[in-house]
C-alpha cells in the first residue's frame, strides 16, 4: 500500500543552541545532543549528567522521554541511567541526560555528540479508587516470568 502517512505533531518551544531534529520522515524520536564546554570521558561503569543545553515548554496533556540511542548502545554499551526519563510539561529547566558507560572501553562526550533522543508522547492521568479486592483474572499475581522462558 502506497501513499503518505501525516503524523500529528503539537508544537513545542525550544530555548537552546542544539535544536533537537528528527533524521527520518518517520523518526518517533528527535536527537539530543551534549552541550559540553569541554569532552568527558567515561570510563566503564561511569556515569555523568551531560547538559544538552536546551530548554522546552511542553503543551499540557503531553511528556518527553529522554531515551537511550540505539547505536550508541549497540557499538559502545552506552545508555541512559534512567531511561526513559521523563519531562513533564511544567518543567522549564535545561534537559540533561544521565549517560552511563554499560561497556567495556571508556567513551568520549564531545560537544554536539548526539547522546540520546526525545520522544514525546499524550499524558493519561487517573482517578484512583480505593477498594478492598480487585477483579480476578486468569493470570492473579503471576509476574516475574511465571509464563516461562
Amino acid at each position: 500500500m502506497s501513499g503518505s502517512h501525516k503524523v500529528p505533531k503539537i508544537k513545542v518551544r525550544v530555548i537552546g543552541e542544539f535544536i533537537p531534529e528528527y533524521k527520518s520522515e518517520h523518526a518517533a524520536g528527535c536527537d539530543l545532543c551534549a552541550s559540553v564546554e569541554q569532552s568527558v570521558v567515561l570510563q566503564p561503569g561511569a556515569y555523568s549528567v551531560i547538559p544538552t543545553g536546551i530548554r522546552i515548554e511542553i503543551p499540557p496533556g503531553y511528556e518527553a522521554q529522554v531515551r537511550p540511542r540505539s547505536g550508541l548502545a549497540a557499538q559502545h554499551g552506552i545508555g541512559v541511567l534512567n531511561g526513559p526519563g521523563t519531562i513533564d510539561a511544567d518543567y522549564r529547566g535545561e534537559i540533561k541526560v544521565i549517560i552511563f558507560n554499560f561497556g567495556r572501553e571508556s567513551f568520549t562526550i564531545k560537544r554536539g555528540d548526539r547522546i540520546a533522543q526525545l520522544v514525546f508522547s499524550a499524558v493519561v492521568q487517573v482517578d484512583f479508587a480505593p477498594v478492598q479486592s480487585l477483579s480476578p483474572t486468569g493470570r492473579g499475581k503471576g509476574g516475574f516470568g511465571h509464563t516461562g522462558t
